[in-house]
């Protein structure tokens, strides 16, 4: 058995599809999740789970003086970009207070590197396609806290040499993502609104483009960072090349769920119309891993995965902090 690793997020999205890849390389696994966005049967069998938030400090200084974990994967976040322009507090202390906590820990207790998923949100509206070597423009709050993050980090290393590797994925999808978020995941939204026989959302006229990302692309390449000491103190892009309107990707959705396009458009938002990047970077150090899986091929594993699964009736975010500017749909959720 290899040493003792925490991942935060276990039970979400890509925080369980790390956990699996860890434990097939014989790590030992503890899990740390709140379930406000995960689900505790998505956590592997070989992980130790422990319900809890990076926010509590108290909790993380425990895990960590009685595991002496020798690495550490966060990927627990509240990634809606877009909503976090209206709940800044919360984002800040979820996405920012709470990672400081892991890495005050990580310091104190010598740990060999800490593996950070970031977001391309932290570029804003840069050149294309982004590209490490560009210098962070983020204009969301969510971006601004994943960038500060990044920061941090740099400065741990400087200052106490904690290793780090950090990770900017993007627009990721796949087997075991929260089909009951209506503020993020368009890909899990559409499959959700088709299974409940509605319309498919699109905030404008949807020609806003992303390079969507399989799952598959991204968690093998996260959870084999730690061993590959040359990746270390890097940054890296990750996810797919090639970039989709969201109206062509509706079409991929409902095809792949065997149903009619049927779209409804919503008033635009204030978003960064496009965003993708440039993969040379992680090829270099990581291309023996990343199977390059289509927009098809991706979404018809998903859709059988969620056809299976079944709808979810997701949660409103009723605490939202400035109302100034929010897009009507989601006021009229935060009502409901």
């Amino acid at each position: 058995m290899r040493s003792p690793v925490l991942v935060t997020g276990a039970a979400g999205f890509i925080g369980s599809h790390v956990c699996a890849h860890l434990v097939s390389r014989e790590y030992q696994v503890v899990g740390l999740d709140d379930l406000s966005g995960g689900f505790r049967d998505q956590v592997p069998a070989d992980v130790k789970f422990i319900e809890g938030s990076v926010t509590d400090a108290a909790l993380v200084q425990q895990l960590f003086a009685g595991h002496r974990f020798e690495y550490v994967f966060h990927l627990a976040a509240y990634a809606a970009e877009g909503l976090s322009h209206f709940i800044k507090r919360f984002n800040y202390t979820n996405n920012l207070l709470g990672s400081v906590n892991l890495i005050n820990a990580a310091v104190n207790h010598d740990v060999k590197c800490f593996v950070f998923t970031s977001s391309i949100a932290v570029y804003g509206r840069n050149q294309l396609p982004m590209s490490e070597e560009l210098v962070p423009r983020p204009e969301d709050p969510y971006g601004i806290a994943k960038y500060a993050v990044e920061l941090d980090l740099r400065e741990a290393h400087e200052m106490f040499g904690l290793n780090h590797v950090i990770f900017r994925p993007h627009n990721v999808y796949g087997e075991n993502q929260n089909l009951g978020d209506r503020y993020r995941n368009v890909i899990g939204i559409f499959m959700n609104q088709i299974m409940q026989g509605q319309p498919m959302t699109i905030f404008g006229d949807g020609q806003q483009t992303r390079a969507f990302s399989y799952i598959d692309d991204v968690a093998a390449v996260i959870a084999a960072s730690i061993a590959r000491p040359a990746c270390y103190n890097q940054v890296f892009n990750v996810g797919a090349d090639k970039a989709y309107s969201v109206a062509e990707l509706a079409r991929v959705v409902a095809g792949a769920m065997g149903a009619k396009p049927a779209i409804k458009h919503l008033d635009a938002r204030n978003e960064v119309v496009h965003a993708y990047s440039a993969h040379e970077k992680v090829r270099k150090h990581f291309g023996d891993l990343i199977k390059n899986v289509s927009l098809e091929e991706g979404v018809a594993r998903m859709a059988a995965w969620a056809q299976k699964t079944g709808s979810r009736q997701g949660k409103p975010f009723t605490n939202i902090e400035v109302r100034k500017n929010l897009p009507p749909s989601w006021a009229a959720l935060a009502q409901t």
